[in-house]
Formats: structure tokens, sequence, C-alpha cells
């Protein structure tokens, strides 16, 4: 009892280490002390078990703290900016958040010496090499050089090995003495002109993803705009009548970005920013997504953004006139969000265009905002799927977690298994159960979606649809239920398993159906249908024969009924010679009984054998 008691007060440990937040290296080590205090080794496997269970939750803690992070940092960023206006001011703010956001060991940002062929050193965070502070980088000269040149962002896991940089002594010299290997530089640009670069940096190799370049580039545009709006406020404060009326429409820019920006930190969604602008600049917008779908539409008819417009729009940086109508890209750095229309304003002056173009930049950050809560909300899906379809989880939790994302138990839901390229189809099952308040995941080898309804043939038909154009290629849906809470999930989950199979078997890609779409093969699957039973009553013998002594008749039996019952064909197939298929045919002759090929016994063998590959 003593060794059991030991390793209660482990597993305990684990649960209080848990509790406390403490550090993976911490919970790694009760294993390692449980194995020295003479724990049993079947005592010791269930801590081991329990360590990695510990792990996975520490891990995925610490990944929903990081975003959660994130997301306050970007919120935090917006409201900073749009509340600075001395350009110093508007550097620190920027360099700060820029190192918080990305967790970074050092953040910094150069500026371009206007007349100069340079960029040079201006705001450094957690810099600690005075010679790092004072760097002054010729364009096209390490990596900042190459980013203030080509105006794109350039990102490197390990800067002194690599070779893509024109790297000089001077450079290496101070990124040496700062102690920096990983870097990522995003161009702070105004329309087409680079005024700056804004980099995060780490001193031990790291990779910067996507997202993270993403993430830096829209912050990098705020600040362009933030910055901009500062030194031309200090420029109209020694100004004349010209200026002062310039400063009146700035003033007007910054206010009406500001009341934006401020929407989208209260959680505003695409249409009510989109009428905030509408208001605004007196015309009608409309907003896209990059694969041209209408996010929003506000006074007006007009319904598509020409494709050569935001293109040029992308190219420049700037709102691009077609036809009467104003067009700018929505863009995170280089990615192409989506683009957003202004009709009814063929003269838009120069102040009322580049408030466009900033309201452009805050439905950058609104759409990046709404992917990154999808992603979240999607991968809370997902998981829910997992645990559905476990055994160990339990009911009540299951339904107080579905409540959250919008799904309840209690109704009758549908069960779909898709089978087709999982990279492409998860996507657009996500955004399909979205909207109508279901569950997409993955689990096992297939895509699976829980939907509310009672239709089980009209929803597998539809999904086939939906995700077969989505995937570019045919997607195959079975479908189960309809099912009533977790338990009844699970089952018509199975049920939709043995339904996909079956539609594949029977040559039916590319299509949803359901076990009563299969008449007699969906009865033999059915819950009730004893397929094993089946399968061993019928070909019992064949089975037997083969396991005992290697032989192939299930094979040649199934072969011989694809050719037709053609001897000749039969042997090609089987690439043996036709006295062996004879010979064969006779065993199965002397184990079957000698009427196995009259009618209703062909018939009884054929759905023996299909059953038999689709169970496996």
């Amino acid at each position: 009892m003593t060794d059991r008691a030991d390793a209660v007060e482990h597993l305990l440990e684990l649960l209080d280490l848990l509790a406390e937040d403490a550090s993976s290296e911490r919970l790694a080590r009760v294993l390692p002390a449980a194995r020295a205090a003479g724990v049993a080794d079947a005592d010791l496997d269930r801590i081991g078990r329990a360590t990695q269970w510990a792990l996975k939750i520490r891990r995925t803690l610490t990944a929903h703290r990081r975003r959660e992070a994130e997301l306050e940092a970007l919120f935090d960023t917006a409201s900073d900016l749009a509340g600075v206006r001395d350009p110093d001011g508007v550097l620190r703010s920027i360099v700060r958040r820029a190192r918080q956001l990305l967790g970074a060991d050092i953040a910094y940002l150069s500026m371009n010496a206007p007349g100069e062929n340079s960029t040079y050193m201006r705001v450094t965070d957690g810099s600690i090499s005075p010679l790092f502070q004072q760097l002054k980088l010729g364009m096209g000269e390490g990596l900042g050089g190459l980013v203030a040149q080509s105006a794109q962002p350039y990102v490197t896991a390990d800067y002194s090995t690599d070779d893509r940089f024109n790297h000089t002594t001077t450079i290496d010299t101070a990124v040496r003495d700062e102690g920096l290997v990983a870097i990522l530089g995003v161009p702070l640009k105004l329309g087409s002109r680079v005024i700056g670069v804004l980099y995060a940096a780490n001193r031990s190799p790291r990779q910067f993803p996507p997202e993270e370049v993403a993430l830096l580039s829209s912050l990098a545009d705020h600040a362009a705009i933030a910055l901009d709006t500062a030194h031309l406020l200090e420029e109209t404060r020694t100004a004349g009548e010209t200026i002062r009326a310039h400063n009146e429409a700035m003033r007007r820019a910054e206010e009406a970005h500001d009341r934006l920006t401020d929407l989208v930190l209260r959680g505003a969604d695409v249409p009510e920013v989109a009428a905030a602008v509408a208001k605004v600049l007196d015309g009608g917008i409309v907003v896209h997504d990059h694969e041209g779908v209408e996010l929003a539409r506000i006074g007006t008819a007009q319904a598509l953004a020409p494709r050569a417009a935001v293109n040029a729009s992308r190219a420049s940086g700037r709102a691009i006139p077609q036809d009467g109508t104003w067009v700018c890209a929505v863009l995170a750095g280089r990615e192409l969000l989506g683009s957003i229309a202004l009709t009814d304003r063929p003269d838009l002056g120069d102040a009322d265009r580049r408030l466009f173009e900033r309201a452009s930049v805050v439905t950058a950050l609104l759409l990046l905002l709404r992917r990154t809560v999808a992603e979240a909300e999607n991968k809370v899906r997902g998981e829910l799927i997992t645990d559905l379809l476990g055994a160990s989880v339990d009911p009540v939790a299951l339904k107080a977690r579905a409540r959250r994302v919008g799904v309840d138990l209690a109704a009758e839901h549908v069960v779909l298994v898709a089978d087709g390229p999982r990279d492409r189809i998860l996507p657009a099952a996500a955004h399909l159960v979205s909207s109508s308040r279901g569950l997409a995941g993955v689990h096992g080898e297939h895509v699976v979606l829980v939907l509310p309804g009672t239709d089980l043939a009209g929803a597998a038909r539809d999904v086939a649809r939906v995700l077969g154009k989505a995937a570019g290629l045919p997607v195959t849906v079975g479908s189960g239920g309809p099912a009533l809470g977790p338990t009844g999930i699970a089952d018509a989950h199975a049920e939709a398993v043995r339904c996909l199979r079956a539609l594949l078997v029977l040559d039916r890609r590319g299509t949803g159906g359901t076990l009563a779409d299969l008449g007699f093969v969906g009865v033999l699957l059915g819950d009730r249908a004893d397929v094993a039973g089946y399968v061993r009553a019928t070909l019992g013998p064949l089975l037997d024969y083969d396991a005992s002594r290697g032989t192939e008749l299930v094979r040649t039996v199934t072969a011989y009924f694809a050719c037709g019952q053609n001897l000749s064909r039969a042997k090609d197939e089987l690439h043996v010679h036709v006295n062996t298929v004879v010979q064969r045919l006779d065993r199965v002759a002397s184990l079957l009984g000698e009427d196995w090929q009259s009618p209703e016994r062909v018939l009884e063998v054929q759905l023996a054998l299909r059953l038999l590959k689709i169970t496996g």
C-alpha cells in the first residue's frame, strides 16, 4: 500500500504543479523522482502517461496565453498610436510594442535619411550595445538596408551565415556586439515611399512564421500613418493659412481614423466599420475579402471591385480611381486581405483620399483580428469533435463546452464524414459549420462535420458539393444519425464511417449518401446487422483454409467474379496458369459445396466478398 500511496502522491504533485503554473522542466522531474523512490513499474507507467498529459496541457495553456497577449498587444498598439502626437513618442511606442507583440529580445527602428542613400538607427528597445545603437546602413547593405531599398520584408534565422545579404564589416561588427542571431525587418511605407524599417530580433536562432511577419507589417502600416500624422501636425504649427486648412483636413482624417480604430477595438464587425467610412466620406462603400467575396456593402448598388484596380493599388500602395470608383487594396505587409471601394465620389480630394487609404489600414486590422478569432474558434471546435468521439470525456462537460461555441448538443444533429484532401476541405468545412452552429474537425483519416438537422441525405449531398468545389476534386461524404447528445453523436459517427466505406467500395466517389441509399448493403451495414457473422457464415471455410495453408482461395474467387466468371480472364488477373484457377475453384467447391455457383449462392458469396472488403 505504501508504493501505491507514493504513486498517488506523485500524481497529486503533477496536479499541484499545474495549478501553480510550474515550468515544463519541473513537471518532467516528477517521473524520475517517482522512479528513484522505488514506485512499482505499473504505477510508473501511469505517472509517465500523466506527465505527458500535464506537459501537453502546459503547452496548450502557454499557446493560449501567447495568443491572448498578441491580441491584447495589437489592441493596445492601435489605442496608443491613435493618441500619440509627438514624433519621438510615436517611435518609442512603435518599437516597445513591436518587442512586446513578438516576444523578441530586442526591437528597433531605423529611419531613412532624407537626401541620403542610407538608413540610420533611430530608436531601440532592449539594446545593450552603444555601437549597435549608433549604426548607419547604406541602401542595400545588411538586412535592414535591403528592406529599405526593396520595400519588402526580410527574415533570417541566422544572420551571420545568411548569404542573401550584403555583409559589411561595420554592420557585422555591430550585430555581433549586440549578440543578434535571428532578425525580422519590415518596411514603414507611406504609399510607395519607404520612410524606415521596423525590426524584431533574437539573440538565439528563431523562426519568424508568416503570421508574425503579417502582424509586424500591420503594426508598421499603422506606425507609418501615425508618424506621418505627427510630422504633418508638427509642420502645421508654423504654417500659414493654407497649412491651417490642411491641418483641418488632417484633423478630420485623424478623428475619422481614431473613430474607426475605436470601432474595431470595441468588436465592431465589417458592416459597422463600412457604414462609418461611408458616413465620413459621404459615399458608398463595398468591402471584399481576398477571394472577391463581398463582406459589406453600404449605400451603393455596385457589388464588385475591379481586379485590375485592386492589383494596381496593391502594387502602388495608394487608392486607385477606376471608372468613377476609388479602389484601395487592404494589405498586411505584402499579404492581400481584401479590398475596399468608394463609389459616388469621382472628385475625391487629397485629404479624403488619404482618409480613404487610412480606412483600408483599419480594415486590414479588422480582417486580421477576424481571422485570428476564427482560427481560435475553429481550433476549439476541432478539439471538441475529437473529445466527442472519444470515450473518456464527461458528457455534461462536453455539452457545456459546446454551448460556449453556440452548439446545442441536446438538439438533433447529422454527423458527416468526408473523404478528400484534408488540407483543402478542412477550412471549407470550418467555414460551413461556423454559419450553421455546427462543429468541424479531423478525426482519424477524415474530416468530420456535426450539423444541426435531421435530413441525412440532403446534408450529405450539400456537403459533398460544397467541399468538392473548395477542393477542386471529388469529395465523398457518408452520413449518420440523426443523433442526440455526445453518445448519440459517437454512434452516428460510426454509422457515417461505415456508409463512407461502402460508398468508396461501390465506386460512388464524389457523392454524399446514407446507409438507406445503399439498399441491402446499407441494411447489412446498419446498427443491428451482424456483418462479421454473415461474412463468417458465407466465406468461413475459405478464410480458414487460406489462413492455415497460406493459399489464395478468397482472392481467386474475387478475381473470378470480377472477370465475369471467365477462366481465361481470371488467370490473367491472377497471373497464374488456367489449370491453377480450375484447381483452386475445385477446392472452393469442396469447401463451400458443389452448388456454390448457383444464382442464389453466387449472390451470397459476392455480397460477402464485398462486405469483407468494406469492413477490412
